[in-house]
């Protein structure tokens, strides 16, 4: 790393990431430790396994600056089309764990090839909208920009693993800000209550409601020649979303699916089933009060009534043993990495390093979110990691690489 590049880092963003990743190795031990430990770095152990990720991490970073900006954008082409190649091979040589074939196997060493298939997707999208020839307010290129989004998201959907696909949504974030007309944020919106409100009242009622607003609309607005057809429009758009959610509820999602939303939804209780996950993760965090019951000490989580707490649920651990104060503490960090990132995605030169850092807080913002909702019972349980707080080698080199890269991109902004 060049010596003019040290003081051109944003030491603040380094400093929230080592916080995030040292808290959650806390959290890591207590919740996969036993009634006693030998040591921190004992390699049979979760928990001494994720030092091991942490400290090669740490090379990774040093690799990462030690790396010329350029290649991160002359070569972003060709690091996704490796990175979809990854994913395609699964399906040859991948392995099955927990139902989704996810995993490169290497002896003792796993791999999940959809963790690093982020950061090549958000360089890919960054480049193309970087250049020249790009205009997002054609069609043609609109279209080209979602597909970048679309491939990846496929080829992990049919692993399948849903929750990771979804991520890639969030990818429409950084298209809204080059200028990509928000009326897809809007659908995509619109889309979600319209499938939501159908589960809970049914379709009739759905398009009762749709017809009474346009009448509405129309009313109250003078221009009635010019919105008649767009009120129409809107009508049968919401009325054919409406009755196609109970084919894709009852015949596209799996039974587990359909029993993860209807708990969130209030329509079905089982605590002991499909919901016993998220029952016991409510509880946990329930039992924490203000300031938690203390490191170690948290009854749920020593219980191991929690499954994998080491990994999606984590912050289950965090609630239980830190409290209110310290699940505020992590939710202000995460706010501040947002906000930090954001803001030097803002003062970019370049088009390029501008649209990847909006790529990076989205993707960081879209697991962050879904990931806490699940813990909390407010979102069904697709199984999103915590950045840089779950356990996993994959998932922390991934979200390291993620954040890396821009930092880098930043330190060495004023060559561009």
């Amino acid at each position: 790393m060049a010596k003019s590049n040290i003081t051109s880092i944003d030491w603040l963003t380094v400093l929230i990431y080592v916080l995030l990743v040292g808290f959650g190795w806390v959290n890591i031990i207590s919740s996969s430790m036993g009634n006693s430990i030998d040591s921190f770095f004992d390699m049979s152990e979760p928990y001494g396994k994720q030092a091991l990720w942490i400290g090669l991490g740490f090379v990774l970073i040093v690799l990462i600056f030690a790396t010329e900006t350029r290649f991160y954008e002359r070569f972003s082409g060709v690091i996704f089309v490796i990175s979809m190649v990854s994913l395609a091979g699964l399906h040859v040589f991948g392995k099955t764990i927990s139902g989704a074939t996810s995993w490169y196997v290497f002896g003792p060493i796993s791999l999940q090839p959809s963790e690093f298939a982020k950061v090549a997707t958000a360089l890919a999208l960054a480049m193309y909208v970087s250049d020249l020839q790009t205009n997002l307010k054609r069609a043609k290129d609109q279209l080209k920009a979602f597909l970048i989004l679309l491939i990846p998201a496929f080829l992990v959907l049919t692993q399948p693993d849903a929750g990771s696909a979804i991520i890639y949504a969030a990818l429409i974030f950084p298209l809204y800000r080059e200028g990509v007309n928000s009326i897809y944020i809007l659908l995509g919106f619109s889309t979600i209550i319209v499938f939501v409100l159908t589960l809970v009242i049914g379709s009739t009622y759905i398009v009762l409601l749709a017809i009474a607003l346009a009448i509405g609309i129309y009313i109250y607005n003078k221009k009635k020649k010019k919105i008649i057809r767009k009120l129409l429009l809107g009508v049968v758009l919401i009325s054919a979303l409406s009755f196609s959610v109970d084919f894709v509820f009852h015949n596209i999602f799996k039974q587990h699916h359909r029993d993860r939303f209807n708990i969130v939804l209030g329509k079905e209780v089982d605590a002991k089933g499909i919901g016993y996950n998220t029952n016991q993760s409510e509880i946990a965090i329930g039992n924490g009060g203000w300031l938690g019951k203390g490191w170690t000490k948290g009854t749920q989580t020593k219980g191991n009534f929690v499954p994998e707490q080491h990994t999606d649920y984590i912050f289950s651990t965090v609630g239980e043993e830190w409290g209110f104060m310290g699940s505020f503490f992590v939710i202000v960090l995460f706010s501040v990495l947002f906000l930090r990132i954001i803001y030097l995605a803002e003062r970019q030169k370049r088009q390029f390093n501008r649209v990847y850092g909006y790529s990076v807080a989205s993707i960081i913002f879209m697991h962050f979110f879904v990931n806490i909702g699940m813990v909390t019972g407010v979102l069904p349980t697709v199984g999103i990691p915590l950045p840089f707080f779950s356990y996993g080698g994959s998932g922390l080199w991934g979200f390291t690489m993620l954040l890396f890269v821009f930092i880098k991109l930043d330190a060495d902004r004023m060559k561009a």
